[in-house]
């Protein structure tokens, strides 16, 4: 019997995560979603964008109700759930209606943080949260001249800049000396000032308000120090709220939020929470892309898939704030360094970059955000700060478009999305899409928080024109389809399939029985997701690789273990260290410890290995071995030798991705629950 999978709340986290169950199991669970707005899911950060007047409802709704019809998603809208009956496996809704689940996600999301002052609830107050809170600022707008946004911070000033449009008087009241005062410094928050001044916007800075004056409708407020504003419309956006009363009525664990661990467990066997009802590690995150990590984790989870645990995310921001372009990321106030201060005040541009213990830790751009995903990605990875002197000279210079042909094809650009410019530049090619919106609609790039929208445009520019594009047209895998080796891949790796018989029925296939090529490849690429030893259709079809280690003395090579189809052919001769240079992977002995390298062949063509990196110690040279291993093993393709593969892929960015304690763990992590193969090592 089909399982029962529940979800509370129907917006970007919690169906995220259904997306990501569906692309991994599409028959695995009998879905149901409930939703106390009447909208199907819709992308909130883009509520600016309506209340702004150029963007409709429609145009910013992500899943519309065709989409949950067509797999088969019971969608209840209008719905409030105030009880789980964790016991009975049962959830009761304000209606009385009771949904059964086996497994339940609580995605129930934050509401707008209304602080205790008086007068707050009066006629004229409201929240800058959801669609209704847009219509009831819009109508407001036809009748009212004179507006207050309580908040400035980034749904402030997103506020302010809608009621601008619609011919309001508009006044910023923050608590802070300077605006957003949690994402940008006093420089950055100075030069926005200035803007939104030129702009309309009248600020009230270091305000609190008092209490809200007026009878029976807001008429204005009156601050601490005894000062008064005078408005018609009041709009709170001081903060949120996470939605946590249905967990706290119902035994489950919360303190800020609702307490997950790293595979987003509550308390409570078989219900989850994502997004921001939820609290990792004390760390509740408002932002997109921590909320659609925690999403890819739980789904695996639910599906039963390997992953690695959720271990928090970095909150970072790149946003175009009334028309004006803000990347921030990190550290960059308190226990950090300046390492990097540049400011251009005839393009009104601005880059700050900070250190910790000489390593990146946070960065602010304003006014050219085109460097934020390489800046992202330094600080992901705990770049040391030399590269900030590699770069220093024109960084920045040409913008988005220059930033994109200086990106590698695996570099993300969406990060929201995790969508690459490989797959962008792949996309439009293949699809030959025109614009934006299709690249939106096709990648999911550019659909979240927005921020990367003009790096996906420079992207679409730089392919139109045949520079910094990726893809070229594949070579099929054998006679019997047209499909690329990465296409097949993608495809066996998207949906579950049966057998191998299925996938050539799927993907139209020209002959049923297929040949003597696609019989061991699609074994071997469906052995990449269920972790099964991808035994071919053939007989007696066996790949073997070879890793030569040099050493005078033992080394612990047991340490090392390869996960299937990969297989180790050690060599019983004395190795010397230009045997190593001809092999697939090798470590050898150095002065300076220990010798990483990779993509070496004996044969012809004759390949010289490359040197990835030397490790002091021979247990961290074993584990940058086995990584770069199980990252080979991911992302070969079948019968592709590691020379073809590191020539494929890049030897700096197998470094980048290697040398990133993250990835590393994230590799090892899946190295070790894959299936072992028994191997016999042989050291001289």
């Amino acid at each position: 019997m089909t399982r029962k999978l529940a979800v509370i709340g129907n917006g970007m986290a919690g169906v995220r995560c259904v997306e990501e169950i569906n692309r991994l199991s599409p028959e695995a669970f009998e879905i149901t979603i409930i939703g106390d707005e009447p909208h199907p899911n819709y992308n909130r950060i883009m509520l600016s964008k309506v209340l702004q007047g150029d963007t409709s409802i429609t145009d910013i709704t992500i899943n519309e109700f065709s989409w949950y019809k067509e797999r088969g998603i019971r969608l209840l809208l209008g719905e409030k759930a105030v009880r789980i009956d964790a016991a009975g496996k049962k959830i009761v809704l304000d209606s009385g209606m009771t949904v059964p689940y086996d497994e339940l996600i609580l995605a129930t999301g934050s509401s707008a943080f209304v602080p205790s002052i008086p007068g707050i609830h009066k006629s004229g107050v409201t929240a800058f949260r959801n669609i209704k809170d847009c219509e009831t600022m819009i109508e407001a707008s036809e009748s009212y001249r004179r507006a207050a946004v309580i908040g400035g911070g980034l749904l402030g000033l997103e506020a302010a800049r809608g009621l601008l449009n619609l011919g309001m008087e508009v006044h910023v009241v923050h608590n802070a000396s300077y605006l957003m005062n949690r994402q940008l410094d006093t420089m950055s928050a100075d030069m926005l000032k200035r803007e939104l001044m030129k702009q309309g916007m009248r600020f009230w800075m270091e305000k609190r308000t008092e209490k809200i004056i007026g009878r029976k409708r807001a008429e204005g407020l009156q601050f601490s120090d005894g000062t008064k504003l005078v408005a018609d419309l009041i709009v709170l956006a001081v903060g949120i709220s996470p939605n946590i009363a249905v967990a706290a009525n119902s035994g489950i664990a919360t303190s800020r939020a609702i307490v997950v661990d790293d595979y987003m467990r509550t308390s409570v066997p078989h219900i989850y929470a994502v997004g921001e009802c939820a609290e990792h590690n004390g760390t509740v995150y408002g932002l997109v892309a921590p909320l659609y990590e925690q999403g890819k984790v739980l789904a695996r989870v639910l599906t039963g898939a390997d992953t690695a645990p959720y271990a928090g995310s970095i909150p970072y921001s790149m946003l175009k704030v009334s028309g004006v372009d803000v990347f921030s990321a990190g550290d960059i106030q308190g226990d950090v360094e300046v390492a990097l201060q540049q400011y251009n005040g005839l393009q009104g541009t601005y880059k700050k970059v900070t250190v910790r213990n000489g390593r990146i830790a946070g960065a602010v751009l304003y006014g050219d955000s085109s460097e934020g995903i390489k800046l992202l990605d330094y600080l992901k990875k705990k770049t040391s700060a030399e590269v900030l002197l590699q770069k220093a000279d024109g960084a920045g210079a040409g913008g988005a478009d220059a930033a994109v042909l200086a990106m590698a094809d695996h570099e993300t650009v969406c990060s929201c999305n995790g969508v690459s410019k490989g797959a962008i530049a792949k996309a439009i090619e293949e699809d030959n899409l025109q614009t934006v919106e299709q690249i939106r609609d096709k990648t999911k790039a550019s659909g979240s928080c927005g921020g990367c929208k003009q790096l996906v445009g420079s992207v679409l520019s730089c392919v139109r024109a045949g520079a910094g594009g990726s893809a070229k047209k594949a070579v099929p895998v054998c006679g019997c389809t047209a499909l690329g080796h990465e296409e097949v891949k993608e495809a066996v790796m998207k949906r579950a399939y049966a057998n191998p018989s299925q996938v050539r029925e799927m993907l139209g296939w020209s002959k049923a029985e297929g040949c003597v090529v696609c019989r061991a490849a699609i074994p071997y690429y469906m052995g990449l997701v269920d972790g099964n030893n991808g035994d071919s259709e053939l007989p007696n079809d066996n790949r073997h690789w070879t890793i030569e280690i040099v050493k005078d003395i033992l080394l612990n090579a047991n340490k090392l273990q390869l996960p299937s189809p990969v297989r180790t052919v050690m060599s019983e001769n004395y190795l010397t260290p230009s045997d190593v240079l001809v092999r697939d992977f090798g470590l050898a002995a150095a002065p300076a410890g220990w010798e990483v390298y990779v993509g070496g062949h004996s044969e012809h063509p004759v390949k010289q290995a490359q040197l990835l990196a030397v490790e002091a110690e021979e247990e961290t040279a074993l584990r940058l071995a086995a990584a770069c291993i199980q990252w080979y093993r991911e992302t070969a393709y079948y019968e592709e030798r590691p020379w073809k593969w590191l020539e494929r892929i890049g030897l700096q960015p197998l470094r980048e991705m290697l040398l990133d304690r993250e990835n590393q763990e994230e590799l090892l992590y899946r190295w070790q629950t894959a299936e072992r193969t028994e191997m016999a090592w042989s050291v001289k």
